[in-house]
């Protein structure tokens, strides 16, 4: 049954003309606030990632407001049609599956085009997986740094962890559960085994804070027999590095460019920041490595 809500013997009141990024539960449906409850209820129209999810939480909170589409793949088309929409007086509610739209989720082109356009755009803020798992975490808050999705080629995924290497930021990602265990051994492949924690099914019913090293995590998800619920994973940032002598430098380029889909330049603009090195001087000795290597080859 609804939690009874102090808008359930008031009319819906009419919300002015704009878009209005609303922000839904990333699980348990009491996590919305009062005024997206008001926002939904008083706008006239909600454009939805996916209509049949977002009908259920309306259904929840007895809010019968029009729905339309707006995911990933009719984003483009969809765009101009809610634009029109807007600019004749219409108020559009935009919002994901679960957490706030547009971040890692479908509705950027949306709000861009409002923004570009002079239209009003008020957030209506609430729930975020990734500021939900940092709080409960244990690492560093006082900075960090959101990455979303890592990329889905392994290429442009190890040069992103190798650009990430000397981060001193926590790093904060989202990853499919399909995809998690081979994520998390690549990190540490690159990135040595750091600590970590790895945030599922967060606000529901089996939430779950895996937390250890990266060895540790990998350790527990794989005697599972499957890995089941979307995953936060955040991992403690890079520790400052003190000097390295050349033979250590150049030991630990041999194995990063040893590792599949590793890329000299950014390899070599990774170690550079790490140690605090000219990269000139970093790209040189990778260079000369790599050719080594392939005249050995």
């Amino acid at each position: 049954m609804p939690l009874p809500l102090p808008t359930d013997d008031l009319e819906p009141v009419r919300c002015p003309g704009g878009l209005y990024v609303v922000a839904t539960p990333i699980g348990n449906l009491e996590d919305i606030t009062l005024r997206a409850i008001k926002t939904l209820n008083g706008v006239d129209l909600i454009a939805a990632e996916d209509t049949r999810h977002t009908a259920r939480l309306l259904s929840h909170y007895r809010i019968r407001t029009p729905l339309i589409s707006c995911h990933e793949h009719n984003e483009h088309q969809r765009t101009p049609e809610l634009i029109d929409k807007i600019r004749s007086g219409a108020a559009v509610a935009l919002v994901s599956d679960a957490g706030t739209p547009s971040v890692s989720d479908p509705g950027y082109r949306l709000v861009r085009a409002a923004a570009e356009q002079g239209l009003n755009v008020f957030p209506i803020p609430g729930v975020s997986a990734a500021i939900t798992g940092l709080c409960a975490s244990g690492l560093p808050t006082d900075a960090f740094i959101f990455l979303g999705f890592a990329p889905k080629k392994k290429g442009k995924r190890m040069d992103l962890l190798a650009s990430l290497r000397a981060e001193p930021r926590t790093l904060v990602f989202y990853e499919s559960p399909r995809r998690v265990v081979g994520f998390l051994d690549e990190i540490r492949s690159v990135m040595g085994d750091r600590p970590a924690v790895l945030a599922r099914e967060m606000t529901k019913l089996h939430e779950e804070f895996i937390r250890g090293t990266l060895s540790e995590i990998l350790i527990v998800l794989t005697d599972r027999p499957e890995v089941k619920g979307e995953c936060t994973l955040l991992v403690n940032g890079a520790a400052a590095m003190a000097p390295i002598s050349d033979a250590d430098l150049a030991q630990a380029l041999r194995q990063a460019l040893a590792q599949p889909g590793s890329h000299l330049a950014e390899l070599s603009k990774a170690f550079a920041k790490q140690y605090n090195l000219p990269r000139k001087t970093v790209y040189e000795m990778a260079l000369t490595i790599q050719k080594e290597s392939d005249v050995s080859a």
